[in-house]
């Protein structure tokens, strides 16, 4: 059965109405999936048994795959790591860019200390 193509703005069955959900303050992404015609065969009949969307039974899946991960001792780690390893790049980036404005950055507070530029009585800038 070939696939039906959307018009630009009409609705995709199963898939909640964009304008609806951005009022709703809920940003939708789209994702495109090629899967094997065996695995979409099976996963049409599993929508039609349920009652569901095919759409609505892939973000059953991605909801259920999310939930599994977050009980993931491995991806955990992993995750600790990378926030780890962001909040380095950003106190890096934010000693640069105190830096920069002429402010020393203080480390672990997350604020910055100003630093003078300029004399008070001549208003002339410093050459330190």
């Amino acid at each position: 059965m070939p696939e039906q193509q959307q018009s630009q703005g009409q609705p995709i069955e199963g898939m909640p109405d964009p304008g609806q959900a951005e009022l709703q303050g809920q940003h939708l992404k789209t994702i495109a999936v090629r899967v094997e015609e065996n695995l979409h065969t099976q996963l049409r009949f599993i929508a039609q048994l349920s009652g569901t969307s095919i759409a609505e039974e892939i973000r059953q899946a991605i909801e259920t795959r999310i939930t599994t991960a977050q009980d993931d001792p491995d991806l955990i780690a992993r995750a600790q790591q990378a926030r780890e390893e962001i909040e380095r790049e950003a106190a890096a980036r934010s000693a640069a860019l105190a830096g920069f404005m002429g402010t020393t950055a203080i480390t672990g507070t997350g604020t910055a200390a100003p630093k003078s530029r300029r004399s008070s009585s001549s208003g002339t800038a410093n050459q330190g």
